[in-house]
């Protein structure tokens, strides 16, 4: 696990240039404590390329030092990331001739590539994004894992091309002004998060996850090639029971090679109790269970169930509490380290969960995301089928349609809660009951069905001021490329568990995952975004939709037998703070701070509505959202502004 960072160009680097691929890979300390590796093509004259990385050590400790090269050195790569199958990939490799230098997970790329081109990334199965130098072809490869754990941020410039792990580490190699895009910036106060590949610093966009960047250097080209797309998986036929269970036999097998410990993400629920399962059935070292709680023991606490699971399975079980006082402190600090301005509150608990982790030595952690995104746990999937079909029909939604489509499933206080939080909405007026119709045809209805959205729908146009507004309205926009509906025939609930994944998935827990887990120079392992299982659980689908189903029916049935019966009695619970308490407190330690900000002074947010933001205001209304948001963006941008003017 690394950050990596470099530059290729048409023409000889400067002598400048390595310096400055050296301040991105020193910005990227936390994701590589462990040491220092670079590469230049041409030692000893001007290069065209120059790549260095950081490296913190999971496999192979002592020979597995990057950059990797193949037998006679005219390949060689850096990787950020893990290759769980590389002792298949290994003998593979060993049958065939070649010869292996390191244990390293990561030197079996340049073998593969010698042997299979481009082809190669169809046999890595992980995490990945990787810079792989061709010394004889005088071409760069740099390319991103199928689902996009490991990010890769891209700068283009006139025949040069810049590229590192982390936001931050691009901006510290100099000579990119922070100016904000406008209509990221609009995106990420809807959404909470910025569609990829767009990013908030205008000209850097990101890498596609599935996607292969090819950089011929003489002469000089640029190629983009998407190798993965989650719609495109087979149809699979079969008993999907003993098929997913299969499946997550395997990746038990795979996610807990580590020559470090390893610890577990557990929360009680059904994802994470089936991934502490998989690994404790595959795993010849113990394993330790950490667990985040709050202050006071709130309803959203989740750390006496989650005890009682380490207990049964026999885990040595670290309960977190965390107050809001420390929430409040660390904040400026967490929000800077996400990378890209993440709209979470629940991001803190993910962070500390990482520090505590990492203070009792596990610089591996397992955690349990995905399974919603894939088995449709999140009951607005549904309604979101139902209303892009509408929508393409022309039919508009009904009150009495909308009530009870949001009306409580049982007497929870989830359920409960949701109920009032959608009248609440109809009340105050932010809540549509149309959502979508209004926009293109040819966008699906997804995030514009949650609260969030059209809480900002309603809320953020007084938020501008009257200059960032023009600016916006100067700008061509249209609907993301990422909710746009396909029209090659792919069924609509796998269109909207496709945009799940490569939305909030993507751009929130995966992103935020990474920023917050290598802040602390841990490396998070996610088992159920396994591609295989993605391709599976999608093959599965198109025989058998899991829309019309109870939500998660499949992942429940196939973990049956290796959990105990009350996991699957227990009421859903998200990952969720005290939000109404926490929001109060930022607002009382870093109102002003908002208020008379860089981003009033960037003349984005009106200083009068920054005011408005501020003060306390009924729970149904617009303020707390949107200042949490802008909150977030404030200090985003402070922290990168940081960097950037150094």
């Amino acid at each position: 696990m690394c950050g990596i960072a470099g530059i290729a160009a048409r023409a000889p680097l400067g002598i400048e240039e390595p310096g400055a691929v050296r301040r991105a890979t020193d910005a990227m300390l936390h994701r590589g404590p462990d040491g220092f590796g670079d590469y230049a093509d041409t030692p000893g004259s001007r290069p065209h390329l120059y790549m260095a990385m950081r490296r913190l050590s999971i496999i192979d400790l002592d020979a597995g030092w990057q950059p990797l090269t193949n037998e006679d050195r005219s390949v060689t790569v850096i990787v950020n990331g893990e290759i769980y199958n590389h002792v298949e990939l290994r003998a593979e490799l060993q049958a065939r001739g070649h010869a292996l230098r390191t244990g390293s997970d990561c030197e079996v790329l340049v073998h593969l590539y010698e042997d299979l081109d481009l082809e190669f990334v169809h046999k890595l199965r992980g995490m990945f994004a990787f810079a792989l130098w061709d010394s004889r072809r005088r071409r760069l490869i740099l390319g991103r894992d199928r689902l996009g754990e490991k990010p890769m941020y891209l700068l283009e410039q006139s025949g040069r091309i810049r590229f590192a792990s982390e936001m931050k580490a691009l901006l510290a190699m100099g000579g990119i002004p922070l100016a904000l895009d406008p209509s990221a910036v609009h995106d990420y106060l809807h959404y909470g998060w910025v569609p990829e590949p767009q990013t908030m610093v205008r000209g850097v966009r990101k890498l596609p996850p599935g996607h292969l960047l090819v950089i011929d250097v003489d002469p000089w080209s640029c190629q983009d090639l998407e190798y993965w797309r989650i719609e495109d998986a087979a149809p699979v036929t079969g008993d999907a029971d003993t098929l997913l269970r299969a499946e997550l036999e395997q990746i038990g097998t795979l996610i807990v090679r580590s020559d470090v410990p390893v610890g577990i993400a557990l929360s009680g629920g059904i994802d994470s109790s089936l991934t502490a399962a998989m690994a404790l059935r595959h795993s010849a070292a113990p394993l330790q269970a950490f667990t985040v709680g709050y202050e006071g023991t709130p309803g959203q606490d989740e750390r006496s169930m989650a005890r009682t699971l380490s207990e049964d399975l026999g885990m040595p079980f670290r309960s977190i509490e965390v107050s809001t006082s420390d929430m409040v402190r660390a904040f400026p600090q967490v929000a800077a380290c996400r990378d890209d301005p993440i709209a979470d509150i629940a991001g803190h608990g993910y962070f500390v969960l990482s520090q505590q982790a990492r203070a009792h030595g596990c610089p591996v952690l397992i955690q349990g995301q995905g399974g919603d995104e894939l088995f449709w746990g999140y009951p607005w999937m549904v309604q979101a089928v139902s209303h892009t079909l509408r929508k393409r029909a022309g039919r508009p939604v009904g009150l009495l349609e909308a009530l009870w489509a949001n009306r409580p499933r049982g007497v929870s206080r989830p359920d409960m809660a949701r109920m009032a939080y959608f009248l609440g909405g109809l009340i105050a007026g932010w809540r549509s009951l149309s959502p979508g119709l209004t926009s293109p045809a040819e966008q699906l209805v997804a995030y514009d069905l949650l609260d969030s959205y059209q809480l900002a729908l309603h809320g953020v146009g007084p938020t501008y001021t009257r200059r960032f507004a023009d600016q916006l309205a100067a700008t061509a926009r249209h609907p993301p490329d990422l909710f746009r509906c396909l029209g090659d025939g792919t069924p609509i609930d796998i269109q909207i568990v496709a945009v799940l994944c490569r939305g909030y998935l993507l751009q929130n827990g995966l992103a935020q995952g990474d920023r917050l887990s290598m802040a602390n120079s841990v490396e998070l392992r996610l088992p159920l975004v396994d591609y295989r299982l993605v391709e599976l659980a999608i093959g599965l689908q198109k025989v058998n939709p899991m829309y019309p189903q109870p939500p998660k029916r499949a992942l429940r049935d196939a973990a049956q037998r290796l959990l105990p019966s009350y996991v699957f009695e227990r009421p859903k619970r998200g990952f969720n703070p005290p939000v109404v308490r926490w929001i109060a407190a930022l607002k009382a330690a870093y109102g002003q701070e908002l208020r008379s900000g860089a981003l009033v002074e960037a003349e984005l947010l009106d200083p009068r509505a920054a005011e408005r933001l501020c003060e306390s205001q009924w729970r149904f209304g617009t303020s707390n959202e949107l200042f949490f948001k802008y909150l977030v963006l404030e200090y985003w941008y402070r922290g990168m502004n940081a960097i950037a003017c150094r």
